[in-house]
């Protein structure tokens, strides 16, 4: 059985019209990362990390399942994504596209509650505790989710929630727009990477810095800040999808129309 194609084509998901959408998300990680690193000096969606930590502290079999089990809930939250979306696709069902997202929204907000209610112990003097795990496991599941909801929307174009692979692209990207070798084509392509992975880079500095702001402040509330847009970009994606499947079908029904 072949794979089903992304909702969202190549020039929908570089349309600069639907760039907030994207910059919404990667300012959402941003501010989760932040707010986790605020709250019990670990971050959550720098899986790299916590596979370095599920290493590293081997001499600990405490420190070690529990780091397991966080990389456990990212990749569970990832596998939930495929069920929600390609796996209706492939069952002949339509997905509800903004559902992964609007779920991402309620686990952020959920956090952000039970924290304000004492579940994970003083908010900033936690590290490693039972509860740090329970709310890091909740917001990596949350993480995958995205991250896999919006990577299969996007044709694996876009990832939200690190940094490494947009830094990556955005700097081929720019190699190729100044190669004089390049073609126009390549070029204009290129282009529309560097504005995409720029926009997502520098929204994720932004979310990271209003996070860590606000966190002096609202302390675990600081999480209903990424659920705000999440929630937001859940909405925007669910009809820039509705649009493309207007105009999808209007394309086939102007293609099917009797010669006179």
């Amino acid at each position: 059985m072949n794979a089903p194609l992304p909702l969202l084509p190549f020039a929908t998901v570089h349309d600069r019209r639907n760039l907030p959408v994207w910059a919404s998300l990667a300012f959402s990680a941003g501010a989760v990362n932040a707010a986790a690193l605020a709250a019990c000096q670990r971050f959550v969606s720098h899986i790299t990390g916590t596979v370095t930590r599920v290493g590293a502290d081997y001499a600990s079999l405490y420190l070690l399942l529990d780091y397991t089990a966080v990389l456990l809930a990212f990749a569970l939250g990832a596998m939930s994504s495929f069920w929600m979306l390609d796996g209706c696709r492939l069952r002949g069902k339509a997905p509800i596209v903004g559902l992964p997202l609007a779920l991402v929204a309620a686990l952020l907000a959920l956090v952000g509650l039970l924290g304000r209610l004492g579940a994970f112990g003083p908010f900033g003097k936690t590290v490693e505790t039972p509860g740090d795990f329970v709310m890091l496991g909740l917001l990596a599941f949350a993480m995958g989710l995205q991250n896999a909801s919006v990577a299969s929307t996007s044709g694996m174009i876009v990832r939200t929630t690190h940094m490494t692979g947009p830094l990556t692209d955005l700097s081929l990207a720019l190699g190729a727009y100044l190669s004089r070798a390049a073609s126009a084509e390549l070029r204009e392509r290129a282009r529309l990477g560097i504005v995409l992975r720029g926009s997502k880079i520098l929204a994720f500095i932004a979310g990271a810095l209003v996070a860590s702001v606000a966190a002096t402040r609202l302390e675990y509330l600081t999480f209903f800040v990424p659920a705000a847009f999440v929630a937001a970009a859940s909405y925007l994606l669910h009809t820039v999808v509705e649009i493309q499947e207007r105009e999808a079908v209007a394309l086939g029904q102007a293609v099917n129309l009797p010669s006179r």
